[in-house]
């Protein structure tokens, strides 16, 4: 087994476990604030206001800027130029913080004009001043970010990834504190807390790996630095994509605002509930291989690169092809396990379940997108991306207005099911012609065979929750989801599948994320 197959193997494995760990720690954030606020008008303007402070985080020191600079830094580092390397991360992090704190301040002044026009124009008043209050105290945890952004970007290009999965856990225990303690007093403004002191814990906990890495911070702006200037070359396309991404969620809570109160809560949760298999997924297999995707693009390897991308590819097409199904049939059961309680009774668990089924639908395209963009992003190529967004952004656009009228705000979770799909094809496409990564016969004989498992999976449990209606949730739910999990691996592995029988042997570091024999470094 190669040195990279083992780094990877590894990465993905911390990743995962830190997303798991994240993403539990966040549904039990969500069943604390569902227990007090339900979908509640209250919780709505919550939800809302993160809109602009999450777009400026993703726009600027959030994806935008991991995409652009781990490539960049990579190059240094693939060099080894730590001189080099540290003028490039101060002058990375010194920018930052400057055009965060600006932009903040503009959109802190300009938040009462445009949430009545732009973001929530169906709130009522009182909402809307609510919302208004809110989007300026998140702006003060997205300043931190900001710097915690560009922290996990450089401990990722030096394949350090423990830390940087631990801190979205701190992150979440400081929104569970500001929801147990501040939130009975303050109300929603104690969930605002509770974010900006998750965002300092998510900042805090990667300081010693700096430390250890002996990351050295210089007061520069990086003007002199070709490396500085490469990043600035790179983000606009990015930085375009990323609004072009988040404005679909802008007209998603915009739309959303129109169809009654609970409708933005609804589609918020449902979110919640498919980005837990995305995130474990798409998200942690996307990120542990990026680094490695960065430095195979450096030094010219191209075989390498297309083999990595394709495994990548294949190792997600198995789990999220089930995992949606999953979501689909055992979409309430899962609801009522994880939020049915206090405020949150039987019609907020089917306005979510309504929004669930459609979210469902859109797994697949939503992991296999945090794999194929970053093959783009490796090759510093951040111009295709955003091509491929903005059509799909107006396919959203369309769909949206159509189908909301048809479907309520499920129309909506489906505009952007099938929007996300359609980019992941356009990108692959693109790929394909480049790279030829899709190893076309193999790479349909892993989908239909996930496909076929999937099938039989969903019949079985079908069958299980029509059989089960009265049993509890906690019967229906977690029984399903380990019913459906054993089913599922033993039809594929009936079926010979080399994505499943390698996942294990992977992660023990015996067998290559690409599936193929290993070779001694």
């Amino acid at each position: 087994m190669t040195v990279n197959e083992r780094r990877i193997a590894r990465s993905v494995g911390i990743v995962m476990a830190g997303f798991v760990a994240s993403k539990a720690l966040g549904f039990v954030r969500e069943v604390v604030i569902a227990y007090a606020f339900g979908t509640s008008a209250e919780l709505d303007a919550y939800y809302a206001a993160f809109n602009l402070p999450d777009l400026l985080y993703a726009l600027i020191p959030g994806g935008a800027l991991a995409s652009v600079f781990i490539p960049v830094l990579a190059g240094y580092l693939t060099k080894e130029d730590q001189a080099g390397a540290w003028e490039l991360a101060s002058a990375v992090v010194n920018a930052v913080f400057l055009v965060v704190a600006l932009l903040g301040l503009a959109i802190a002044l300009a938040a009462p004009i445009l949430v009545p026009r732009v973001l929530a124009p169906g709130f009522s008043p009182a909402q809307q001043a609510l919302t208004v209050d809110l989007i300026r105290l998140v702006l003060l945890s997205t300043l931190i970010f900001g710097m915690s952004g560009v922290a996990t970007g450089v401990l990722h290009a030096h394949q350090h990834f423990l830390l940087p999965a631990i801190a979205p856990v701190l992150y979440n225990l400081g929104i569970i504190g500001g929801a147990l303690f501040l939130a009975p007093d303050m109300g929603v403004y104690g969930l605002a807390a509770g974010v900006a002191t998750g965002a300092a814990m998510h900042l805090a906990i990667q300081m010693p790996a700096l430390i250890r890495h002996g990351v050295r911070w210089m007061p520069t702006l990086g003007f002199s630095s070709a490396g500085f200037r490469e990043v600035v070359r790179l983000i606009g396309p990015r930085i375009l994509t990323i609004g072009v991404v988040r404005l679909n969620y802008l007209v998603m809570t915009n739309l959303a605002s129109r169809l009654g109160e609970g409708s933005v809560s609804a589609l918020n949760y449902g979110w919640l509930v498919m980005q837990l298999p995305e995130s474990i997924i798409g998200t942690a297999i996307g990120i542990a291989v990026f680094p490695t995707l960065s430095e195979l693009a450096a030094k010219g390897q191209r075989e390498a690169l297309r083999s990595t991308l394709s495994g990548a590819l294949r190792a997600v097409f198995a789990l999220t092809i089930p995992a949606a199904v999953g979501l689909v049939v055992l979409g309430r059961p899962l609801i009522q396990l994880l939020f049915q309680r206090g405020a949150f009774g039987v019609e907020s668990t089917e306005a979510v379940r309504w929004a669930l089924q459609f979210y469902a639908l859109g797994l697949i395209g939503h992991s296999a997108l945090e794999v194929v963009a970053r093959i783009f992003y490796a090759q510093h190529d951040t111009r295709t991306p955003l091509a491929v967004a903005a059509t799909a952004t107006l396919a959203h656009l369309a769909l949206s207005l159509w189908w909301m009228n048809v479907w309520g705000h499920g129309g909506l979770a489906l505009a952007n099911s099938v929007a996300v799909t359609l980019e992941v094809l356009g990108l692959l496409w693109i790929a394909q012609r480049r790279l030829a990564v899709v190893e076309g016969t193999r790479m349909l004989i892993a989908v239909l065979r996930s496909g076929f498992a999937a099938a039989v999976m969903g019949i079985i449990l079908f069958v299980f929750t029509a059989w089960g209606q009265n049993a509890g949730t906690t019967a229906l739910g977690l029984g399903g989801t380990v019913l459906g999990a054993l089913v599922y691996l033993a039809v594929m592995l009936a079926l010979g599948s080399e994505e499943i029988r390698a996942l294990p042997r992977m992660v023990l570091e015996k067998q290559p994320l690409d599936g193929t024999a290993s070779e001694k470094a």
